[in-house]
């Protein structure tokens, strides 16, 4: 684009179009929290073990993770609307496969379908908001949309969910996806543009099978850690999909057309950007992980009712996201962003005064709190990732954007989710009874989740004690993660305001490109800004 081009604002078409991609992105979110709702019908029905309850909750996960850098790659490749059109009926038939499922293995191998699939829509949906976009103040408009239908679906999940189970069969939750993605189908391509990279070269297999080595050994290493502490297995598996990633690395260096370009990472906008989106998502993911936690073993609130009190933390983010695009067309995004970061760690300090008893309304306002500061970093960090991609390599950024936000999540609950563990066998074991059985003592230590359990075997006064140290234990390891993430938010904040003080507020950006356009009507020399600095936006 020369500097006479003002970029094209979007019309009704595209506005449309974005309601379109809303759909899927409503949907993955729906989806990641409202099986956990499901779990113990199905459990039931299927006469499913513990192990096979993990790899259904699990699979899915591992299978977006492991395939979103392939998926985004390929759409920019062969087109962006057509992977989304073809994910989006394999989500449909998977969705359909997991709802009459007749086994565990049957329901198993459909989660890792849609997994798969689900990894086509987001990288999809991102991408082709980066080419229905190219004015910076309507993309970030765009972007904090998306970003909020995302965050909008995760916080009515349950809420949906739990509906859905009060009156149906527990397969009916699959079933949310075929009239969503039957719509998507429907407007898609009247809605849609195509896009593809020109004159792209082919897939090469071997960058694929070693993106799969490195990711899904990582992912299932962070997630085991995260849930039965370290052992020999996730170490393992952490070290071999880092050492497939040096390989990746070298093999990504040589090709001219590579799976991953990492030519993108020189771009200080998009490295900055990247790097706080992993430790937010690290942050976030993993502190909600000990609340939730929290609200339901020491609160002693069902899931359903634990999801409908994260509701007003979902909408409050939702709204943060959508204002601050207008606030960074004024102000420098670093700055709004480290702003938001330093409000989200003021909202963990609140959790820092929860008490055992009474604490919920503190959780609530924390939550809230620290849930809208975390607004704008996820909003204009992705912007700032796909805006400084070149419009061929949009869906290569958005898939490493979604890999860095799955990646933080486990990541997150892995580390978060020891500490709590860690303070809580520590405090637990200070204060234990000397009159409860050692037995019962040792497998209360091992968590708060078997607490209620051990306490079944014990008498009734006996049995009290033995939850009411359980349940202070547990909210001192909440007070600890509140802390631990108060400061690193502050951390982030700073890492922000260093690694992306050069991008200038979109406004600034839009005049300078407005006021070459008219330069160059009059007939006057070039002086407008670069295409970079646009793009960086």
């Amino acid at each position: 684009m020369t500097s006479a081009e003002a970029p094209p604002r979007a019309g009704r078409r595209e506005w449309i179009g974005l309601a379109v991609l809303a759909l899927p992105t409503l949907l993955l979110s729906v989806d990641l929290s409202v099986l956990n709702l499901a779990l113990p019908q199905l459990s039931a029905g299927l006469s499913a073990s513990s192990v096979e309850q993990l790899w259904i909750i699990d699979i899915y996960g591992f299978m977006i993770a492991g395939f979103l850098i392939t998926m985004g790659t390929l759409g920019d490749r062969i087109g962006r609307r057509k992977v989304l059109m073809a994910g989006a009926v394999a989500f449909c038939l998977a969705s359909v496969m997991a709802a009459v499922s007749t086994s565990t293995e049957m329901l198993i191998a459909s989660r890792a379908l849609m997994g798969i699939a689900g990894a086509t829509l987001s990288p999809s949906t991102l991408a082709l908001i980066s080419n229905m976009f190219r004015d910076p103040r309507q993309m970030g408009t765009a972007i904090g949309i998306w970003v909020s239908c995302f965050m909008g679906g995760m916080a009515l999940g349950p809420v949906v969910g739990g509906a859905m189970l009060e009156f149906f069969w527990w397969g009916s939750v699959f079933l949310l996806a075929v009239p969503v993605m039957g719509l998507l189908l429907v407007l898609g391509p009247m809605f849609l543009p195509e896009f593809k990279t020109p004159e792209a070269g082919k897939l090469d297999p071997l960058s694929v099978a070693l993106s799969l080595g490195v990711i899904l050994p990582v992912v299932y290493g962070i997630k085991e850690l995260a849930k039965d502490g370290w052992g020999a297995v996730p170490v393992g598996a952490i070290v071999v999909g880092l050492a497939l990633g040096v390989v990746f690395v070298i093999r990504q260096r040589s090709l001219a057309e590579p799976l991953m370009d990492l030519r993108l990472f020189a771009n200080k906008s998009f490295t900055g950007a990247l790097v706080i989106m992993l430790f937010g998502a690290a942050i976030g993911g993993g502190t909600i992980l000990v609340v939730n936690l929290y609200l339901q073993t020491v609160a002693g609130l069902s899931p359903l009712q634990a999801g409908l009190l994260m509701v007003p933390s979902g909408f409050a983010m939702v709204i943060a996201a959508m204002t601050a695009p207008a606030f960074a067309r004024r102000f420098r995004p670093a700055n709004v962003i480290a702003v938001g970061l330093i409000v989200a760690a003021l909202g963990y300090l609140m959790l820092t005064q929860v008490g055992a008893v009474g604490g919920l309304v503190i959780v609530v306002i924390g939550v809230s709190i620290a849930s809208a500061g975390s607004g704008p970093q996820a909003a204009l960090t992705t912007n700032l990732i796909l805006g400084s991609a070149p419009p061929e390599k949009a869906g290569s950024a958005a898939s490493m954007s979604e890999t860095s936000g799955e990646l933080g999540m486990a990541l997150g609950a892995a580390v978060m989710g020891s500490i709590a563990t860690a303070v809580y066998g520590a405090q637990f074991a200070n204060t234990a009874s000397a009159a409860t059985p050692a037995e019962v003592s040792e497998a209360a230590q091992r968590g708060v989740v078997g607490v209620a359990e051990a306490a079944r075997q014990l008498p009734a006064d006996q049995a009290d004690v033995l939850l009411t140290q359980a349940r202070d234990a547990f909210t001192t390891g909440l007070n600890v993660v509140a802390i631990v993430s108060a400061v690193l938010l502050t951390g982030l904040a700073l890492l922000a305001v260093t690694t992306l003080r050069h991008v200038p507020p979109t406004g600034a950006v839009e005049v300078a490109a407005e006021e070459s356009v008219d330069e160059d009507a009059d007939g006057s020399q070039d002086t407008g800004a670069p295409e970079g600095a646009i793009r960086a936006t």
